[in-house]
C-alpha cells in the first residue's frame, strides 16, 4: 500500500463507499472501529470544505440470515430487519454520522442481475445448473488489489460440494434456491439469490456510478471480497472502479484477535454499557487506522480519564467572546490529518492544545479562542458532543455503579465538610476529605462549591 494525494474525480460530491454490515448479529468492537475510522474520514472531508456522498451498505441476503432466521421461526427479512435496527442504534450510540445513503442487497437485485447479464455478455461468467460464476481466467487483472500470486492462489483454491463452477478460482455472482428458500428472487438462470461480492458492484454503481473516488473496508475484505469487486466491476463497465481504497487494520484483546471461533468477541452495545462512547472513539484514535489495535481494559480506562480530563477542562475554561480561533493549532491539527487521516497525531495536537488551557491565564480572549479550537477538532474526530456537566455527572454516575461507592454516604459526608470550612473547623474538613478518599472519592473545590469525582 502507498499514499496518493486526494484528487476527487469530476463532477462532485467526492463518493465515499464503505461496506456495511452482514446483519445477522450485534457488530463487535473491531466492526466498530472499522466505521468509526471511516466516519472521522467523512466528517473530516466535509471540514476540509468537500462535498461527500457517504455510502454505506446493509448485506441483508446472506446464508447465516436465512439459517438463523429459520433457527428462530422468523422471515428472513424480519430477522433482517432486527439487525438494521439494531446496528443504527448502536451507530448512535457510538455517535457515528448517518451516511448519505444505506442501500441494501434486497433492494438492488434488479441492477445485481443487470450486471451479472452484463458480465455473461462480455464472456467473463457463465451459468451453471441455475448458478452464474465469474471466469476468474477471463480476468487478467485478478488479485492486483491483495497482490497475491495467483498461482498459489490456484493451488490452494477448490470446488466445494454442491458448487458447480469450472475452475477453483471462478466465483459464485448468482445462487439458485435451494428447496425450501422463501428468500429468492426470479432471475434468467431461474430462482436464486445474488452471491456475496456482486451486491456491493451493483450498489455502489447505482450510487456513485462505475467510478468513485474511495472504497473502504476492514483489513480482511482485501481478499476475497474487494478484489472480486473488483474483477466484477471493471469486467462489466471497463473502468476503475474506484481511485483509492482504504482498509482499517485489526483489533485484538490483549494481543489475542478477535474470533468469533476462539468466543473472545466484545459486543459494541455491551463495550458502551461500561465505557462512555466519546471514550472508546477516543480509544479507537489511539492508532492509525491501518494498524492493529490492542483492546485492554488498562487501555479503556486510560481514554476514559483522557475524556474526563478534557471534560474538566471544558467545563472551567470560560468560552465567551473575543480572540481569533487558535489558527496555528488548526493549522497543526490539519497536517496531521491530511496524512492519512492521521488521528492519532491529530489527538496529540488536541492533547497539547488542553495542556495550554490548563495554564493559568488571565488572556481570556486567548483562552476562549483555543477552546474553541478544541471544540472544532474535538466535532471533526465525534467528541466533546455533550454539556460538560452533563457529561461529567454521567461519568460520575457510571463509575460509582461500576466502583460500588455509596453516594448517599459520599453526600453526606460532603455535608459535612461544608458544614465543617463554614465553622472555619479545618482539621476536620480534611479528616472529612481523606475519610473520602478511603472511599475511592476525590473532592475538588470550585468557585461554585464542592465537587466531587471517583478516583480511577
Amino acid at each position: 500500500m502507498q499514499k496518493e494525494t486526494l484528487e476527487p474525480a469530476p463532477p462532485v460530491p467526492l463518493g465515499i463507499y464503505v461496506c456495511g454490515p452482514t446483519v445477522y448479529h450485534w457488530i463487535h468492537i473491531g466492526n466498530a472501529r472499522t466505521f468509526a475510522a471511516f466516519d472521522v474520514v467523512v466528517r473530516y472531508l466535509r471540514y476540509r470544505g468537500y462535498a461527500v456522498k457517504y455510502v454505506r451498505n446493509y448485506t441483508d441476503v446472506d446464508d447465516r440470515i436465512l439459517a438463523r432466521a429459520k433457527e428462530q421461526g422468523k422471515t428472513a427479512p424480519e430477522f433482517a430487519q432486527f439487525f438494521i435496527d439494531e446496528f443504527r442504534a448502536d451507530a448512535r450510540a457510538l455517535k457515528m454520522l448517518e451516511p448519505d445513503v444505506e442501500p441494501r442487497v434486497s433492494e438492488h437485485v434488479a441492477e445485481i442481475v443487470d450486471i451479472i447479464q452484463t458480465l455473461i455478455a462480455k464472456g467473463v461468467a457463465y451459468e451453471s445448473q441455475g448458478d452464474v460464476y465469474f471466469a476468474v481466467s477471463k480476468y487478467p487483472a485478478y488479485a492486483r488489489l491483495s497482490r497475491r500470486n495467483l498461482a498459489d492462489l490456484e493451488a490452494g483454491a477448490r470446488v466445494e460440494p454442491g458448487e458447480q463452477k469450472r475452475e477453483p478460482l471462478d466465483f459464485a455472482l448468482w445462487k439458485a434456491a435451494k428447496p425450501g428458500e422463501t428468500w429468492s428472487w426470479d432471475s434468467p438462470w431461474g430462482r436464486g439469490r445474488p452471491g456475496w461480492h456482486i451486491e456491493c458492484s451493483a450498489m455502489s454503481r447505482k450510487h456513485l456510478g462505475e467510478s468513485f473516488d474511495i472504497h473502504g473496508g476492514a483489513l480482511d475484505l482485501i481478499f476475497p471480497h474487494h478484489e472480486n469487486e473488483i474483477a466484477q466491476s471493471e469486467g462489466a463497465s471497463g473502468r476503475p472502479l474506484a481511485r483509492y481504497w482504504m482498509h482499517c487494520g485489526f483489533l485484538d484483546l490483549e494481543n489475542v484477535k478477535m474470533s468469533k471461533s476462539l468466543g473472545n468477541i466484545v459486543l459494541l452495545r455491551d463495550a458502551l454499557e461500561q465505557v462512555d462512547a466519546e471514550a472508546l472513539r477516543l480509544f479507537f484514535f489511539s492508532t492509525h487506522y491501518r494498524n492493529q489495535l490492542s483492546f485492554s481494559e488498562k487501555a479503556i480506562a486510560d481514554a476514559e480519564l483522557r475524556m474526563e480530563y478534557f471534560y474538566e477542562t471544558l467545563r472551567k475554561v470560560d468560552g465567551g467572546d473575543g480572540g481569533p480561533e487558535a489558527a496555528q493549532v488548526m493549522a497543526e491539527f490539519e497536517a496531521a490529518m491530511d496524512d492519512d487521516f492521521n488521528a492519532p497525531a491529530a489527538v496529540a495536537v488536541l492533547s497539547e492544545l488542553f495542556a495550554e488551557l490548563n495554564k493559568p491565564s488571565k488572556d481570556k480572549p486567548k483562552m476562549a479562542g483555543l477552546k474553541r479550537a478544541a471544540l472544532r477538532i474535538g466535532g471533526v474526530l465525534g467528541l466533546f458532543g455533550d454539556a460538560p456537566d452533563a457529561w461529567l455527572e454521567r461519568h460520575r454516575a457510571r463509575m460509582v455503579r461500576q466502583r460500588g461507592v455509596d453516594e448517599a454516604k459520599v453526600k453526606a459526608l460532603l455535608d459535612g465538610r461544608a458544614a465543617a470550612r463554614a465553622a472555619k473547623d479545618y482539621k476536620e474538613s480534611d479528616r472529612i476529605r481523606d475519610e473520602l478518599k478511603g472511599m475511592g472519592v476525590e473532592v475538588m473545590d470550585t468557585p461554585q462549591g464542592q465537587r466531587w469525582r471517583v478516583l480511577p
